[in-house]
């Protein structure tokens, strides 16, 4: 099978490796791609931006590919997947119009809402809004404000904080960007990441994970894109992801079909496990970044077969997924001034291309080498027979790895190692 997939992240990179290592795989192409992801595939960085539908089609005729798996959203909101499958492409990734789900929280509210599912209460503003449209909304919500941009920002849109001036400060930036703003009541309990792949209205879930946003160790500092991930999670309940899949994620694919608009691709459920169970914080309308790179590194069953059955519909007829036992861990290395102004083009030493890592942010350096090239620039990952192991794995290699002041947080996976999550209702 020859395959396209656009993205240059980790994610992308995670996506790389595993399609990679699977013989059905012929030809491998990216775009744009990585300098860290040459040794796997061919990368394309010549071929335009990843949400130019028209660029996107003419690299698919030009390498043949017999399948495209669309990483990122901004090319999945912009309807680069529609203009795909009009030119007769197999394609992993939704539509535009099921897209929103992520690329609108609006919309993902009205769905959630008609298929009966549990979130957060909210109110948006439009820009425009006046200072006193804007202190009603604050003192609407409250004494833990959660503002978030009512569109993509990377992961980065969202404050949650008990400081009533900070909550409106961000609100205000997000009304100034152009966008409305969404206030929302703030989820008790500890979240969980649910990837599924969704055709239609079958659904099947992957490992649960949870990612670090915070920036800075205890989650202290500002949202960023994710600080790292494991998985699976010790602490959710035994039939956990069978509730989410039931309560969740199942009726939002059926209220999409319901509209017209059909998913077929990858849907991430964000979600706060509180005292009644699931609710939902966030959708994505793709693999998310940095829980991928936890959860494919445990997926035993060859990964082009498994989203080539989604791309043409066959995700019903796709045996059980089989894992690997364990868990695995992801930590980003970020540079520094990282999330507000990262340092570019300083090396990275102890990376070479042979190094098992996967790379964000980065570009070829001198003599084989590595140089920061973004704001997460790579990630290690581990795996082990416990949560501990793997996390004691993936430290030991960023021991090996000097970034001039790059920065990483020290307690990914701890506080599930620890035993310290706990459920709000639970002993």
């Amino acid at each position: 099978m020859r395959i396209l997939v656009i993205g240059s992240g980790a994610r992308e990179h995670a996506l790389v490796r595993g399609l990679a290592t699977d013989p059905a795989t012929t030809a491998l192409h990216v775009a744009l791609g990585n300098d860290g992801m040459s040794s796997l595939a061919t990368c394309h960085p010549e071929a335009g931006a990843v949400d130019d539908a028209a660029a996107m089609v003419a690299l698919a005729r030009e390498v043949e590919a017999e399948l495209v798996v669309i990483g990122p959203e901004i090319p999945l909101v912009a309807g680069v997947a529609d203009a795909l499958r009009e030119a007769g492409f197999a394609v992993f990734g939704p539509q535009k119009a099921a897209a929103q789900i992520e690329g609108s929280k609006a919309f993902a509210k009205d769905v959630m809402a008609a298929a009966g599912v549990r979130t957060a209460q909210s109110r948006s503003l439009a820009p425009g809004a006046s200072a006193e449209e804007l202190d009603a909304l604050l003192d609407e919500f409250g004494p833990t404000w959660v503002i978030k941009d009512d569109g993509l920002a990377g992961g980065k849109g969202v404050v949650v904080t008990e400081d009533r001036e900070a909550a409106r400060e961000h609100a205000e930036a997000v009304l100034a960007s152009g966008h409305p703003v969404l206030a929302e009541t703030f989820l008790e309990g500890p979240e969980v990441s649910l990837f599924c792949l969704v055709d239609g209205e079958t659904v099947v879930p992957l490992l649960p994970a949870q990612d670090h946003k915070r920036a800075y160790d205890g989650d202290r500092g500002p949202n960023t894109g994710g600080m790292g991930a494991y998985a699976p999670t010790p602490w959710l309940p035994e039939d956990g992801v069978e509730r989410i899949v039931r309560e969740v994620c199942e009726p939002v694919a059926k209220e999409l079909v319901a509209r017209g608009t059909p998913y077929s691709g990858l849907l991430y459920a964000g979600l706060a496990w509180g005292a009644e169970g699931p609710a939902v914080v966030e959708f994505n309308c793709r693999f998310g970044d940095p829980e991928t790179q936890a959860v494919l590194a445990l997926l035993e069953t060859p990964l082009a077969g498994v989203l080539d059955a989604v791309a043409r519909g066959h995700l019903s007829e796709l045996p059980p997924l089989r894992w690997a036992p364990g868990y695995a861990v992801t930590v980003v290395l970020a540079a520094e001034g990282y999330p507000a102004s990262p340092k570019k083009g300083d090396p990275i030493e102890g990376v070479t291309a042979e190094t098992p890592v996967l790379h964000a942010g980065t570009a070829a350096g001198p003599d084989g080498g590595f140089v920061s090239a973004g704001g997460r620039v790579l990630n290690v990952v581990a795996t082990g027979s416990t949560l501990a192991e793997a996390r004691e794995d993936a430290y030991r290699q960023l021991d090996g790895i000097h970034l001039e002041g790059g920065h990483y947080r020290s307690d990914i996976a701890l506080p599930a190692v620890e035993g310290t999550i706990t459920l709000p209702g639970m002993s």
